[in-house]
């Protein structure tokens, strides 16, 4: 990744079609710029340490979120809708298809400190992967 050059967010996703594999696509500070495809089902996890960052780029993104006592929500969110998940916060997102543009932290886990069950084999738990 050259960090003199602009990346154009559009070329970045056709170059790989992996789902919820997210590519760096820049770092600023202490945090990653990523980008991913969604598909289906992500695994249930939390991030102890850090607020998660979401920008639908295309389709429809779905963060279902769970409160202190086990009740369940769902927030949709359409291309263009922003939404931030706070540290701590059991979430699982899913989708039916589509894109998104994620600020985190430099190592953060996309499977998060915890979570639940064994990760299926679309999810892709990494820190991210360069561009």
């Amino acid at each position: 990744m050259d960090a003199s050059k602009p990346v154009n967010l559009k070329e970045a996703l056709a170059s790989f079609d992996d789902i919820y594999s997210p590519r760096i696509v820049a770092t600023m500070n202490d945090y990653d710029v990523r980008i991913a495809h969604t598909l289906g089902d992500h695994v249930w996890h939390s991030h102890d340490d850090t607020d998660e960052f979401f920008l639908v780029l295309d389709g429809q993104f779905d963060i279902a979120l769970r409160d202190a006592s086990g009740g369940e929500t769902t927030v949709v969110l359409s291309k263009g809708d922003t939404f931030v998940v706070p540290r701590g916060t059991e979430h699982r997102p899913s989708s039916p298809g589509g894109s998104i543009l994620m600020f985190e932290p430099s190592g953060t886990s996309t499977t998060g400190d915890r979570h639940e069950g064994a990760i299926p084999d679309h999810v892709d738990s990494t820190t991210g992967h360069q561009l």
